[in-house]
């Protein structure tokens, strides 16, 4: 019987297959196909151009050895942390406030949520402006007679990667709250009444029982988070550019300078193949997560 079904199954709506047929075979060349050719002309020593003239595994042994790779890991993985854990909390903590069914609801999602429709090229220039020593934050503050505040981390290696949080969190934390606050919204009604009934603190039926129920919806926005974190490029070339020195530099920055700029495009295919491998170990856990557990279920 199983061997029946199964092309009955694969037979049902057929138009439907049809129409889905364009995004797979889109999906199957340019997704997989391209990132393959990436992963297959890392092993080159390509410049200008890509040639298939293997030369092993010397492109990563190159790119371990520059001290600028190692610095664009270091900085991404201080940021990238700092930033998951930062969104994840600031995101839950409005969506809950939010979730209070306030007065002027609409206009304060509409308020943190605006950020993310800009471009983070346009996020990393305001922030410029805001940052900056002379007319920006540090001008303002000195301007109220505050003499001795300084406050200027684009131009301090020890601070820069403040910038980006602030920036980055400015611009990616109203996504989070959005997301949390649909499923905050899924939470059944009776919890709550079950919980005041019973005299539990509202604090802690969120941490005991609210945020295990919404596991599915963290896992996404960790997900979706941390898709943004690895591929991190803009946003640095708007508001720092990599600077002061490498401190704030980043892996797309890296893989973007080493193939256009530096016309060497194995040492880009090797970073960027890199990058993919950082994404997968943040994929692959997630699906096994959402799919093996379903199909456990």
């Amino acid at each position: 019987m199983s061997g029946t079904a199964r092309p009955r199954h694969l037979l049902r709506n057929p138009m439907s297959k049809i129409a889905a047929l364009p995004m797979v075979v889109t999906a199957t060349v340019i997704f997989i196909g391209c990132s393959l050719w990436t992963v297959v002309h890392s092993f080159t020593k390509s410049k200008l151009l890509p040639k298939l003239d293997f030369v092993g595994l010397d492109q990563y042994d190159r790119l371990w050895s520059t001290s600028r790779w190692v610095a664009s890991v270091e900085n991404l993985a201080v940021y990238g942390i700092l930033a998951l854990v930062l969104s994840m909390v600031l995101g839950f903590v409005f969506a809950a406030l939010l979730d209070q069914k306030i007065r002027f609801e609409g206009a304060f999602r509409t308020i943190i949520l605006y950020p993310y429709a800009l471009s983070f090229i346009v996020t990393g220039l305001v922030w410029q402006w805001i940052l900056n020593p002379d007319f920006g934050l540090q001008g303002i503050v000195r301007g109220m007679g505050w003499e001795s505040f300084s406050f200027d981390p684009l131009n301090n290696p020890q601070l820069v990667i403040v910038a980006l949080l602030m920036a980055g969190m400015w611009q990616g934390t109203g996504l989070v709250t959005v997301i949390m606050l649909a499923g905050l919204r899924g939470v059944d009604e009776d919890i709550w009444k079950a919980s005041r009934v019973d005299g539990i603190p509202a604090w802690k039926t969120y941490l005991v029982v609210v945020i295990p129920i919404l596991r599915p919806v963290f896992v996404t926005a960790v997900v979706i988070v941390g898709a943004g974190i690895v591929k991190l490029y803009d946003l640095v070339v708007a508001l720092t550019n990599g600077g002061p020195g490498i401190s704030s530099e980043v892996p797309a920055k890296y893989v973007y300078d080493y193939m256009f700029a530096n016309q060497n495009l194995g040492q880009g295919f090797a970073a960027s193949t890199m990058m993919l491998l950082a994404v997968l170990v943040i994929v692959i856990p997630w699906a096994l997560l959402e799919f093996g557990g379903k199909r456990r279920g």
